[in-house]
């Protein structure tokens, strides 16, 4: 069942803009709960482990201006999802706005670098999740089995698939619980981190106005744009509570400040952790120093022991829920990416049908769970070197897709710029500056993939990461040639927008 929804601003302001409403159960999430998703997906206590020891490396005492610099695109193309969502509250976010923008081949592109990434990143998620969960247990020495921790992370993403075919209410229950229990115990983690700064020998390092300072960071430009590029990857996945538009509360409003206010949130926590755990264990390459290479796959395992003594299993589990949380988020968005491409004629009808009692993209859930935990097993097995290499590639789906809205952003409203002050901003300058950054960072990203060196394995002399994400890209191109062509589809791409 689908009927037309009419939405609150078009181009040029009210203008009767319609939106299929899909069947999903509208009105259910609030502004909370809006943040609470657009926080979980991040899945931020994993994104600071994993990638904090990244950042230092390259970028020393200067990383907090690497989180900060790395925000200003991110918080650009926010404003981009917020502007359109305001136009056009569809599910499918960058696949519908980039269809209304430039046409039916660039949206199924935009909802392919959608899928894609949460594809993949689920195969991380489910990697992580089942390492963890292993490290809780004994001596974590099982943590090791591959096969164990191959299976543990094939039934999280089964499990989490399961809750989000279930119903949104539920999804919503257990992501408010897992969200309590990262939050809390990463709160601990850095209340003990002030204590021990406050009350311990002085064995760390000062707080220093210089560690802000982008003329000294840009003394190296081509680290300052490696940790910009790392920066990226941990803010990406506030966009989540954008594909509930249609089940929140005010869809043209609610999600768009949802998705500001949660990039305006993770910032912060960024920034604030980063400077404690620099504080305490510093830079240096001893011991827990972040710039030890031995911690640099996980910054807050290396610590914990060190800060929480015997309670050290609280960060485990801070980055267990973190993980899993963010893994039922990441299949939030592509099912119902595919949702609205099913409705819309993109994909066969199968992929828009909503369960009639769950109010749930049933079959586009289940699709995204199959096609990640095969993914994952499938790499898993092929090679774990490749499948860290094409987890990487994740900078170029995401700078893609995000830079795609911008430009669509700018575009769709490029006849109302000249309206107000606001609209030249918000709608115009930002969004454009926003995908232009973006798009440098796609092909800075390309070129340093490119290089054999880069990451764990080469193909044909050529870094496995780029080979990676150029392939699973054009994969994109492929299955959009092949719908131009079934007669399910044919008629998306004959349509005019």
């Amino acid at each position: 069942m689908s009927t037309d929804m009419t939405t609150a601003d078009g181009p040029g302001g009210p203008s009767g803009a319609t939106v299929q409403a899909k069947g999903l159960r509208a009105g259910i999430l609030d502004l909370g709960d809006s943040v609470m998703l657009g926080l979980a997906s991040t899945a931020p206590v994993y994104s600071l482990a994993a990638t904090l020891g990244l950042i230092v490396s390259v970028n020393g005492n200067y990383t907090p201006f690497i989180l900060l610099l790395g925000f200003i695109p991110v918080l650009f193309i926010a404003y981009a999802f917020r502007e359109l969502n305001s136009a056009m509250p569809d599910c499918g976010t960058t696949f519908n706005w980039s269809r209304r923008a430039f046409g039916p081949w660039a949206g199924w592109l935009g909802g392919w670098g959608v899928a894609l990434a949460g594809i993949v990143v689920l195969a991380n998620l489910a990697q992580v999740a089942g390492q963890y969960l292993w490290l809780l247990i004994g001596d974590g020495s099982l943590a090791q089995n591959k096969l164990l921790v191959t299976g543990t992370g094939v039934l999280f993403i089964a499990l989490m698939t399961l809750v989000n075919y279930r119903g949104i209410r539920l999804g919503e229950h257990v992501q408010r619980v897992l969200t309590y229990v990262q939050y809390i115990a990463l709160g601990i983690f850095a209340l003990a981190i002030v204590i021990r700064i406050v009350g311990g020998p002085p064995e760390g390092q000062a707080f220093d106005f210089e560690w802000f300072n982008p003329i000294g960071a840009f003394a190296d430009p081509g680290a300052v744009v490696h940790g910009a590029l790392l920066a990226l990857f941990i803010y990406w996945g506030w966009d989540t509570c954008l594909a509930l538009n249609e089940e929140t509360e005010n869809p043209s409003t609610t999600p768009g400040r949802g998705a500001v206010i949660s990039a305006f949130v993770l910032v912060a926590i960024y920034v604030s952790v980063a400077l404690l755990v620099m504080m305490y264990a510093t830079v240096g390459s001893d011991g827990i120093g972040l710039g030890n290479e031995a911690n640099q796959d996980d910054v807050f395992l290396a610590m914990k022991d060190v800060v929480l003594g015997p309670w050290g299993w609280l960060i485990v589990v801070a980055v267990l829920a973190s993980v899993l949380s963010s893994t039922q988020t990441t299949i939030l968005p592509t099912a119902r990416g595919t949702l609205s491409m099913g409705t819309h004629g993109a994909l066969p009808p199968k992929f828009g049908e909503v369960h009639p009692k769950n109010q749930t993209p049933g079959f586009s859930t289940k699709v995204m769970g199959i096609a990640a935990g095969a993914y994952y097993v499938a790499m898993s097995f092929l090679s774990e070197n490749l499948l860290a290499d094409s987890i990487s590639a994740i900078s170029l789906f995401i700078a893609f897709y995000y830079a795609l809205t911008g430009f669509a952003c700018f575009w769709y409203f490029r006849g109302t710029l000249r309206a107000s002050a606001r609209n030249l901003w918000f709608r115009g300058i930002f969004p454009l500056l926003g995908a232009l950054l973006l798009t440098a960072a796609f092909f800075i990203s390309a070129v340093q993939m490119w290089d054999p060196a880069y990451g764990d394995t080469q193909i044909f002399g050529v870094g496995g990461a780029f080979v990676s994400g150029v392939v699973l890209l054009a994969l994109g191109v492929v299955l959009a040639a092949v719908c131009r062509f079934l007669p399910s589809t044919r008629g998306y791409f004959l349509a005019r927008t």
